[in-house]
């Protein structure tokens, strides 16, 4: 039983910062998640590099770029970019395969048209 009430608390606990933070972004005007559309103009990543054999930077895509890629549409290109958001540039083509969609076969097709800066 103990260990139920335990849960329970940290569970509470969790929820009430995450309401806190929902009420406090609310209270200051900001949004609750952070997209391209979101962020203030001056802030609008530039259109992707391109490396010297022609591949897209995925550090720098744009979901415009992104979707012409081959088997990418809207919902997987955006996948990317709130991936790249939450946790940064990527380090290498190979940590694609973390983004939801994305598996090892997408991952060999877009190789040969891809590449991270």
């Amino acid at each position: 039983m103990k260990g139920s009430k335990r849960l329970l608390l940290a569970a509470a606990v969790a929820f009430g910062v995450f309401l806190g933070g929902m009420f406090t972004a609310r209270r200051m005007g900001q949004p609750y998640f952070i997209t391209a559309e979101t962020l203030p103009p001056n802030t609008q990543p530039e259109p992707a590099d391109t490396a010297a054999d022609g591949r897209l930077d995925l550090n720098a895509a744009t979901l415009e770029e992104l979707v012409q890629l081959p088997g990418i549409g809207q919902v997987l290109a955006q996948r990317i970019l709130d991936y790249r958001n939450l946790y940064g540039p990527l380090r290498t083509v190979d940590e694609l395969s973390e983004v939801e969609g994305i598996g090892e076969k997408r991952l060999e097709e877009l190789r040969d048209y891809v590449t991270v800066k």
